[in-house]
């Protein structure tokens, strides 16, 4: 049973009605094996709510630990017409006292510590902020609503569907789109049980322990997991998003049986914008509440009333620049195949135009670099109008100059690495595996 809810209200108050004593969650507590039904855990998020809205604060923190108490709090806090804000467990005390004077928030969940609170704010019901690259004092804030994540729910469960019996493994953090929206509100809204995973130690196990039939996965998280053959004999979807994956290991997990979908989507659209039903992964079909079209220099536009972000928290020129009347300008590079499904060719940002307009596509010629290195620690950029390698990996400067004179044989005169960065630590990344672009250039320049 697919449910179209308005929004994470309509979700908490129908619950009951629709499916009752159904599970909602399993989960561990305590060492013991619980069930949470969508009964108690619509009351449990009443409870929670009236007295959120008797302490009267208007915008609250929460730390998102991948567990029963903090989805019912996420929940109360928008049925008390809180403004919402999602951060990391992996968040240290000084980056959260940050993040409370940029954000706003006027009280706090899931973490202990002496803080000095924000003011609040006047406008912010429905509102849930998600930061686009993990937290941190420079990610932006992405406002979405309880509105747009379930009408994204929606969009997922329409194209992939699940039913009562299965069981959603969640993995993925509760404070990225991807984790929120495919990870637990996918399986909530076509009335299945989700299952909260129990932290890394387990993710070779949660599959066997909960019996799960599907879960969503980050690639390199779905890369782990086939390279140990960790996946339990009950799992039958695999839904994988949030980066680009190797189209050669989704079809080995074909191979083995698995119907492995693939979803494209960002923070700004909240979450997946088109999806792979059938037949070829990455040839994906446009979800029902969205519509994209192909700019002429290939970037992907998209356009969604119902699933489109707000803007960027108090950042009214960066939001400018990408939300331009309405459609999303979303610096992915993509094209549409004759029978009208959407393929991701890559990043606008990850394109190198040089001086002679020379074009170098980053995700091709870094993997040809790291194969060689024998690592994943090798980005190219460039550095006073050069092209340069920026090595963060185990191997000397001898040895990677010994690497590159050998690779650079075989690649055209003007693209040929002119200089080496040794970093001296791995390459920053989000914790998705992408790397942090901006980070490097500030870091290296």
């Amino acid at each position: 049973m697919i449910i179209q809810y308005a929004n994470l209200s309509d979700m908490v108050a129908k619950m009951s009605g629709y499916l009752g004593t159904h599970t909602a969650f399993l989960c561990e507590e305590n060492g013991k094996f619980v069930r949470h039904s969508y009964g108690s855990f619509a009351s449990d998020v009443q409870n929670r709510a009236a007295k959120l809205a008797f302490y009267g604060h208007t915008c609250i923190g929460i730390v998102c630990h991948l567990c029963y108490e903090t989805i019912v709090e996420i929940f109360a806090a928008n049925l008390a017409g809180m403004q919402i804000v999602m951060l990391s467990e992996n968040l240290g005390i000084e980056q959260i006292q940050s993040l409370i004077t940029q954000m706003d928030m006027d009280c706090i969940y899931g973490c202990e510590g002496d803080f000095v609170l924000g003011k609040g704010v006047s406008d912010g019901r429905d509102r849930i902020l998600f930061f686009t690259s993990g937290t941190t004092s420079s990610s932006r804030a992405v406002v979405l609503t309880g509105t747009s994540l379930v009408k994204a729910a929606w969009n997922g469960s329409y194209s992939l569907p699940l039913s009562q019996d299965d069981v959603l493994l969640c993995l993925l953090p509760l404070d990225h789109v991807f984790g929120f929206v495919c990870g637990m509100l996918w399986g909530l809204n076509c009335g299945a049980a989700v299952a909260l995973g129990r932290g890394r130690r387990h993710y070779g196990d949660d599959g066997m322990y909960f019996h799960a039939t599907a879960v969503s996965l980050v690639p390199a998280l779905f890369g782990f997991l086939m390279k140990h053959r960790l996946f339990n004999k009950e799992l039958r979807q695999i839904l994988i998003g949030g980066a680009s994956c190797d189209p050669v290991l989704m079809r080995h997990a074909q191979q083995l049986g698995f119907h492995v979908a693939f979803g494209y989507g960002l923070s700004e659209t909240s979450s997946g914008a088109a999806i792979s039903v059938s037949g070829d992964m990455l040839a994906m079909s446009v979800c029902i509440e969205d519509e994209i079209q192909i700019a002429s220099d290939g970037e992907i536009l998209i356009r969604s009333d119902a699933c489109m972000m707000q803007g960027y928290y108090q950042q009214p020129d960066a939001t400018e620049q990408v939300l331009r009347h309405g459609v999303l300008h979303t610096g992915d590079l993509g094209f549409f195949d004759d029978l009208g499904r959407l393929h991701i060719t890559g990043r606008k940002k990850e394109m190198l135009v040089l001086n002679d307009g020379t074009k170098i596509f980053l995700p091709e010629y870094e993997k040809m670099l790291c194969d060689a290195l024998g690592d994943q620690e090798a980005a190219v950029m460039v550095k006073d109008g050069r092209l340069v390698l920026v090595y963060g990996g185990n191997r000397t400067r001898m040895e990677v100059d010994e690497v590159l004179e050998h690779v650079m044989r075989q690649v055209a005169y003007s693209h040929r690495i002119q200089d080496v960065v040794m970093l001296g630590h791995v390459l920053p990344r989000t914790a998705n595996g992408k790397i942090r672009r901006y980070v490097l250039q500030e870091e290296v320049e």
